[in-house]
């Protein structure tokens, strides 16, 4: 069956409309979610930034060790809030420790891509901008994480 079936049944076509919008709905709570973990993120990651100096030649360590500082803090909040909110279907609005560990675990591809993206960007616009760029990125990855991996739909 295609995306679009343009001669199934009302009822099809009405289920898959339905469903692009449930994923709409999710990927927008997502984002408000995303909103106050970025912030949080964010303010962690000046804090430490003020706090971390060791630097290499040519490596921006400094750089690296705040934004993991910042995830750490900011992935637990993320965790509860998704399970209440964006998930609380699939979650059931409780609270598991091995999703905890899932949503974690996914959200370490999303902390690398966050890195890697603040890391390569702070050489060619200023830090802030950097960590906004990054915070983007990780939004995509951890959202699709969270969507197909962590909170996928129970049987």
């Amino acid at each position: 069956m295609s995306d679009t079936p343009k001669n199934g049944s009302f009822a099809e076509r009405t289920i898959l409309r339905l469903r692009r919008q449930v994923v709409m709905l999710k990927a927008i709570s997502f984002a408000l979610i995303g909103v106050v973990n970025a912030l949080v993120d964010f303010a962690v990651f000046l804090f430490a930034l003020n706090f971390i100096t060791f630097r290499l030649p040519g490596e921006r360590l400094d750089l690296i060790a705040a934004n993991v500082i910042a995830w750490l803090v900011a992935v637990s909040g993320s965790y509860v809030m998704n399970s209440y909110v964006t998930f609380a279907a699939e979650s059931g609005r409780k609270l598991r420790w091995r999703s905890y560990l899932m949503f974690a675990a996914a959200g370490i591809f999303g902390v690398i891509v966050n890195t890697g993206t603040l890391v390569v960007a702070a050489d060619y616009v200023s830090v802030v901008i950097a960590k906004v760029l990054a915070i983007g990125a990780g939004f995509l990855v951890n959202f699709s994480m969270s969507h197909f991996v962590v909170f996928r739909p129970r049987r």
